[in-house]
């Protein structure tokens, strides 16, 4: 047969209705049987196995979408924390800044305590010195005074007086004094 003779014989055989879809009759059960065989092999293990993996996928899908609404409860109760912890951190400083207006006063007033009590204690000293000063300049007074009576009374009297019975009568009367002004 040559290639022409072919051609020529499939043109005059061309199938028409239901030749078209079904061109052999005798090829249609042993179709129909494959194909079942295969759809219940599918059906038996493929589909199963299939099945299988969608709901594993779908499991793993769900668990990453709890995974991230957990992770983003966590955030927000970590911000939550975080906020709470600027707040308190915001007190602290307030507290530390009050702690420190509070230290600067009481050193305030401690440092004008002391300048008061420095001060007094100059007054004390100074009234003290002056008192001191008073005994001495009243000291040598009695004694310039004694010193000028004696003389004086020399010149009056004329002649030279015991000194010491003078100076202790002159003491004597300057005390009388002293006790009729204080």
């Amino acid at each position: 047969m040559t290639l022409a003779s072919f051609i020529l014989a499939a043109a005059a055989e061309e199938p028409s209705g239901v030749d078209l879809l079904f061109p052999n009759y005798r090829e249609l059960i042993p179709a129909v049987v494959a194909f079942a065989i295969v759809f219940w092999l599918m059906w038996k293990f493929a589909i199963p196995q299939l099945n299988e993996t969608l709901d594993k996928r779908a499991a793993a899908v769900k668990a990453e979408l709890e995974a991230a609404e957990r992770a983003k409860v966590e955030a927000e109760k970590l911000r939550h924390d975080y906020e709470a912890q600027l707040a308190g951190a915001r007190d602290e400083a307030n507290q530390i800044v009050e702690q420190a207006r509070q230290t600067g006063e009481e050193a305030r007033q401690g440092i004008v305590a002391r300048a008061e009590e420095e001060a007094a204690g100059i007054r004390d000293r100074a009234a003290a010195e002056l008192a001191g000063e008073r005994e001495r300049v009243a000291g040598e007074l009695r004694g310039q005074v004694a010193s000028l009576s004696l003389e004086v009374a020399e010149k009056v009297v004329g002649r030279s007086l015991d000194r010491s019975a003078q100076q202790a009568l002159v003491d004597q009367f300057i005390d009388e004094l002293g006790g009729v002004e204080g």
